[in-house]
């Protein structure tokens, strides 16, 4: 297949800081879109893959899956999007369209393997890799390109496309409606999402976290009350009371204190730690048929859901925006959760 060179940023050791390369797009085909990006969000799985901390990066890495931009060309096929179209692309760029969990929109879990947007092997170019949205532009299947409403903030819009449908997948999956009492645990990129979609679909938000001093934030964002989890009568007053809590831990913790929280048939889902949790009493789930469950982003057909109800709610990240030559002091201020609440590159800094 026919490339092109793009300027990108990105990656060649685990030790190195990113910088400028240049990185070769397929051309676009009849079922593909080109989109001029505008804004990418930087995610923690960005940090994780460019210093190969779950040891399957191929570099050069260029990271980036939460996409903003504009399209410019269309494939003779496309019939879903035109030139001059806002739009977006998240997690995922392919996957085999005809397996079990595909055919349930649930791309994210081919059973074949899904083509993640960077570090992935590219299905167009062969011995390729995919490349992410720290680049000028980005040509992906019409399939997997999402319609961004117009009337979101596009820099604020480019952390929904991961941190945003991690969040609100399982809020729909577990059908979290009006009235609900609904524990967030953690306010950083994910939490903070979690608070605002939960509030808008009417829930009694409750923010859960160690830090005090972070209630006041949460508030804003929409939580109705504030529990500090250090605060063991504040715990004991809220045992038993939750009907869903959503995890957004990022590392391995004790779970027994949260599980205590929730009601009887009640569920905690993981959408933070992926890494060994530590050991909790069986009992903790037992006693009331608890369930903890995990999620992981969510498919296409999910993704648009998810942006047509930031387009009806407004609804968008809090962000911070930073010039691509910023890209390793933001890193740095990421780990040290010096950030509120997500990093996105004005891609016009690359030119």
């Amino acid at each position: 297949m026919k490339t092109t060179t793009v300027k990108a940023y990105g990656a060649t050791a685990s030790t190195e800081d990113l910088k400028p390369l240049d990185i070769q797009r397929r051309l676009v085909g009849a079922d593909d879109v080109k989109i001029d990006i505008s804004f990418c969000g930087v995610c923690h799985s960005d940090i994780h893959t460019v210093r190969n901390d779950w040891k399957g990066s191929t570099y050069p890495v260029v990271p980036g899956h939460e996409i903003i931009g504009r399209v410019v060309e269309v494939g003779k096929n496309v019939s879903s999007h035109k030139v001059g179209d806002l739009v977006g692309v998240g997690c995922l760029v392919d996957s085999c369209q005809t397996c079990a969990s595909c055919e349930q929109d649930l791309e994210q879990f081919c059973e074949k393997g899904a083509t993640w947007t960077y570090n992935s092997s590219d299905q167009h170019i062969e011995g390729a890799q995919t490349y992410g949205g720290y680049a000028k532009s980005v040509v992906v299947d019409e399939k997997f390109v999402l319609r961004v409403p117009e009337n979101l903030d596009e820099a604020a819009t480019a952390p929904l496309l991961c941190a945003g449908v991690t969040t609100w997948s399982p809020l729909s999956h577990w059908k979290v409606k009006k009235g609900d009492k609904v524990g967030v645990i953690g306010l950083g990129g994910l939490g903070h999402m979690g608070v605002k979609f939960a509030h808008a679909l009417g829930a009694n938000v409750v923010m859960i976290t160690t830090s005090p001093e972070k209630g006041k934030d949460a508030k804003r964002l929409g939580a109705h009350e504030v529990l500090v989890s250090k605060d063991e009568e504040d715990m004991k007053k809220h045992r038993g009371s939750f009907d869903f809590i959503l995890n957004t831990i990022p590392v391995g913790h004790e779970m027994d204190p949260y599980l205590a929280l929730l009601k009887i048939d009640a569920t905690m889902v993981l959408v933070g730690a992926v890494e060994p949790l530590k050991p909790f009493n069986g009992g903790s789930i037992i006693m009331g048929r608890k369930r903890i469950a995990g999620s992981l982003i969510g498919g296409i057909k999910e993704t648009q859901e998810m942006l047509d109800f930031c387009g009806k709610h407004n609804i968008t990240s809090d962000i911070e925006l930073i010039n691509i030559q910023d890209i390793n002091k933001a890193y740095e201020r990421v780990i040290k959760n010096d950030v509120k609440y997500r990093f996105v590159i004005d891609m016009k800094s690359l030119n």
